[in-house]
């Protein structure tokens, strides 16, 4: 049966957005395209007409996860004028977020596994994390802007770690413990 071109797009995002967070849930490598398409409630047979391959998917939903991600980082540093870093830390480094890897952060659930995809989810990351630490250099403080960049760049790598390291702990004070001196770190 033949699809209208807008169901066709509205299958594609239905498949984008499953596929963003499953990936976050299970890995790249942890979900197959049959139960992908399952999950987006649509056939198997289907994928092909909407992507050339799974990295090519892989790709797609990893640009969709990381821009809604700074996206997040935007809206949260515009709501706290007055701190913006800490609003985003503060959002960022909580069980929350800890606890749900399919709604959060792309490079805390997969970022091993980007450094061995293909070069179109490498660029995906790459712009991701430029244009974050854009944003945060504008958030940190600091006499000139190559500071406030290593600054940046220094606090995205401590809320990614962080986060990293709180989902692979199976203690849970532990894992509080480091997402509270990451956020101490930051503001600090």
């Amino acid at each position: 049966m033949k699809v209208s071109r807008e169901q066709a797009v509205q299958n594609r995002e239905r498949i984008v957005e499953a596929a963003a967070q499953l990936f976050r849930e299970r890995g790249f490598d942890g979900i197959g395209v049959a139960d992908l398409m399952k999950e987006a409630g649509l056939t198997h047979g289907g994928f092909y007409g909407h992507f050339s391959s799974k990295e090519e998917l892989i790709a797609e939903a990893s640009a969709r996860a990381l821009a809604g991600s700074l996206a997040v980082w935007s809206k949260r540093a515009e709501r706290a004028p007055d701190d913006p870093l800490s609003a985003v830390a503060g959002a960022y480094l909580t069980s929350r977020h800890r606890d749900n890897p399919g709604a959060g952060c792309l490079l805390a659930a997969l970022g091993p596994d980007v450094s061995r995809q293909g070069p179109p989810v490498r660029r995906a990351v790459t712009g991701y994390v430029r244009s974050a630490v854009d944003l945060l250099t504008k958030l940190v403080p600091g006499k000139s802007k190559a500071t406030r960049r290593q600054k940046a760049i220094s606090t995205c790598a401590t809320l990614v770690g962080a986060m990293v390291l709180a989902r692979a702990v199976n203690d849970r004070a532990l894992s509080q413990e480091i997402l509270d001196a990451a956020l101490a770190s930051v503001k600090a």
